[in-house]
């Protein structure tokens, strides 16, 4: 589980739905996304018997056989070992601390963690957090589908990460 020479990884804590964990894999290619650790109760692309999940693969169009992936059931041993390799660990969530996600400051080496559709991220790992994220709404909803919240956020973000 050490992250290597990884630069901008995400983290999908407890995401439940498939078709969004199938899209934040086909975006996360598109944005240059390093690696992607799925954490707690998020599905994976291959399912308990070793079989690819149609589910998945049908939303990520083979994004998850591009974009390395990891699936690590206790985020908060995922944490220490990012902050121990130097990462900047942001949260994307609704919270009294959250900045908008236009000022935010990611660093060359940078996790963003995103969380449960309904429930969001638990505050004892908003706390491990350096940065809470959040994007402005204008609408009457108070936010986004994750996937597209965390689509924003990739392209949004200046993490650092020199065109190639």
């Amino acid at each position: 589980m050490i992250p290597q020479a990884h630069r901008l990884c995400l983290a999908l804590h407890n995401i439940r739905s498939c078709h969004n964990v199938g899209s934040i894999f086909r975006t996360a290619d598109a944005a240059g996304v390093s690696k992607i650790y799925l954490c707690g109760e998020t599905p994976s692309p291959i399912d308990r018997f070793g079989r690819n999940r149609k589910d998945i693969a049908k939303v990520s169009l083979g994004a998850e056989k591009t974009v390395e992936w990891e699936y690590v059931k206790d985020i908060q041993e995922l944490l220490s070992i990012m902050k121990k390799e130097k990462y900047r660990v942001l949260a994307l969530e609704l919270d009294q601390k959250a900045v908008d996600y236009r000022k935010a400051k990611a660093g060359k080496k940078t996790l963003l963690i995103v969380g449960n559709e309904v429930k969001g991220l638990p505050k004892e790992i908003l706390r491990e957090c350096d940065q809470i994220l959040e994007i402005p709404m204008r609408g009457t909803k108070e936010s986004l589908n994750v996937a597209v919240a965390a689509g924003v956020a990739l392209f949004s973000l200046d993490f650092g990460i020199e065109k190639e």
